[in-house]
């Protein structure tokens, strides 16, 4: 199974599936990424597409979907967006090891918001991508040592 970043916000309409939709994009060889929310919206917000396709991406192939203990307990790598502090936050993804960006929710911005948020996700995950494929060599490295 491949090593798995798990991006994960809210509502699982904006940034965590605009974040998956960057890893995937380009992703270090052997990795992919995935999203969830705490608490799901039925559909993405009506600009994620939009901004997506600015950069030339386009929406991942699921509709939001629900944080589980099996996605969080599978993936290498687990990335909140600020929804630590939500009162949705579940007590099992407070105690994990994680990296939290704590950005703002882009669906209470107007556009030019929403690009500021798009755009930082997107200087993010392509520094997340290179301590990955680092990450991955330093250990390649040593197990070559060993």
């Amino acid at each position: 199974m491949a090593p798995t970043v798990l991006f994960v916000c809210v509502e699982n309409a904006a940034r965590s599936l605009m974040a998956e939709a960057m890893f995937n994009a380009h992703p270090p060889p052997g990795w992919t990424a995935t999203s969830a929310g705490t608490r799901p919206a039925t559909t993405p917000d009506p600009r994620t597409g939009p901004m997506l396709a600015e950069i030339g991406l386009t929406l991942p192939p699921h509709a939001p979907q629900l944080l589980t203990p099996e996605m969080l307990q599978r993936a290498r790598e687990r990335v909140t967006m600020g929804c630590r502090d939500d009162a949705s936050c579940p007590a099992h993804l407070k105690g994990l090891e994680l990296t939290d960006w704590a950005l703002p929710d882009p669906s209470v911005l107007d556009d030019a918001g929403f690009r500021r948020v798009r755009d930082e996700l997107r200087g993010r995950v392509g520094g997340l991508r290179r301590e990955l494929v680092l990450w991955d060599r330093r250990r390649a490295a040593l197990l070559s040592h060993a």
